[in-house]
């Protein structure tokens, strides 16, 4: 029970943090159109790390915004692979072989 609660609750901030995510990517593109103040890149990778990622790799699509940026797509996909790591190892932990 308190497994499923703790799943329950990861997928929820998942799911929030994509959207925010993913609308933190579609305000920074059409600032980034008109000249305005831009969302910081360590901003958009702390909500990626922070279980926005998969919101992340959508907004990037959808609005085609940071997706030829080299060294912001390498911090990126480090910044995916520390989040799996992260959930791997707390999921090992807690529900691990006994």
């Amino acid at each position: 029970m308190l497994m499923m609660t703790g799943v329950a609750a990861y997928l929820s901030v998942v799911a929030v943090m994509s959207l925010l995510c993913f609308i933190a990517y579609g305000f920074d593109k059409r600032r980034a159109a008109r000249g305005g103040r831009r969302v910081p890149e360590r901003t958009l990778h702390i909500m990626a790390l922070l279980g926005g990622w998969p919101g992340a790799i959508l907004g990037q699509q959808q609005f085609r915004h940071k997706t030829q940026k080299v060294s912001f797509l390498i911090v990126f996909w480090l910044v995916v692979l520390l989040h799996i790591s992260i959930v791997g190892a707390v999921t090992y932990a807690v529900a691990g072989p006994r």
